[in-house]
């Protein structure tokens, strides 16, 4: 491929207008061919911003000469549909976390672009912060010990009444909107082998999904991993890596912005230090990656959107329907 790749965009949501089309515009590798809305005023609105062209309806996106590359960053509910028509045209396709809403369908998906030779690439960002590979560094030199026990929590404050987060028709729920990034915080430290124990999900009052919940997994070895999520929380954003030998803390861990200061807690033999590291655009990093996974033809460890899928569903299946009620 040469010259910029050039992406269509399928909808006009907020993290589509907020983060990634500012990410995309930014990164000279990339141009934004065309923006897709079923309003057309909204796709108007949203390519005059952008500089780039207003298309009416997704089907018409997909049938534009010359979008190289798709984003999908629709409802949850929709993600499988329009990542399949995507890649039935022939496109790699980046598309918004989860990339269904069924683990079976993730792995049709999966299986359809790696038979086509197609990039299918699911928008987890954190995991393209450098601060996480400099955890694992740490870990993976012996800093902590043997690795005994994961701690993590993604907690976000009330939503607007009408956010679809809140609707089930769409796949609303926090277990897939937030849980999904403590869950994938676990699986990228302790491994593919985790499984789930014990789970619990709970519904705010007058809510049709689930605001809150927490799961217990372990590995095969002698590690274990609980997380917490919500959405209706005062906001956390963290994680803990327990060892044999010390500890290893991080804040404000899944969704920092570009400019802050990334800090790592080292704790071991009583003694407790800061590693502190240059700012890192997770962003743009994830925008970056795609767009090289698409001129390789390569996606590092697809593999674990398949394994954070299956464990989304084991939490759901633990959970069960008794116990998704909270005092609503």
């Amino acid at each position: 491929m040469t010259g910029p790749l050039r992406i269509g965009v399928l909808g006009c949501a907020g993290i589509a207008v907020r983060r990634m089309l500012p990410a995309f515009a930014a990164d000279p590798g990339i141009e934004i061919a065309a923006v897709a809305s079923r309003d057309a005023a909204k796709a108007r609105a949203v390519a005059e911003r952008f500089g780039c062209r207003p298309v009416h309806g997704y089907d018409a996106l997909l049938e534009q000469d010359d979008v190289q590359a798709v984003y999908v960053p629709l409802p949850a509910a929709l993600h499988a549909e329009w990542t399949e028509a995507a890649l039935r045209t022939g496109r790699p396709v980046l598309a918004e976390k989860p990339l269904s809403t069924d683990h079976r369908r993730t792995a049709e998906l999966l299986q359809l672009a790696d038979a086509r030779g197609l990039v299918l690439m699911e928008n987890v960002m954190f995991v393209h912060h450098r601060r996480h590979r400099a955890v694992q560094r740490l870990v993976a030199d012996g800093a902590i010990g043997e690795p005994r026990a994961f701690h993590a929590a993604f907690t976000i404050p009330p939503l607007p009444d009408g956010d679809i987060r809140y609707d089930p028709d769409l796949g609303g729920g926090a277990l897939a909107d937030v849980g999904i990034y403590p869950l994938r915080a676990a699986l990228h430290f302790l491994g593919p082998g985790l499984h789930v124990t014990g789970a619990r999900l709970t519904r705010g009052a007058g809510r049709r999904v689930e605001t809150s919940g927490a799961a217990l997994l372990s590995t095969p070895g002698t590690a274990t991993a609980q997380i917490t999520f919500g959405m209706e929380h005062a906001y956390r954003s963290a994680y803990e890596l327990w060892g044999s030998e010390g500890s290893i803390t991080v804040d404000r861990a899944f969704t920092p912005p570009a400019d802050h200061v990334p800090v790592i807690g080292l704790h071991r033999d009583g003694k407790s230090e800061e590693i502190r590291l240059a700012p890192h655009d997770q962003v743009a990093a994830t925008v970056a990656a795609f767009a090289a996974a698409v001129r390789s033809g390569t996606l590092p460890d697809p593999g674990a959107t398949l394994r954070q899928a299956e464990l989304l569903d084991e939490i759901d299946r633990f959970a069960a329907p008794g116990e998704t009620d909270g005092n609503g």
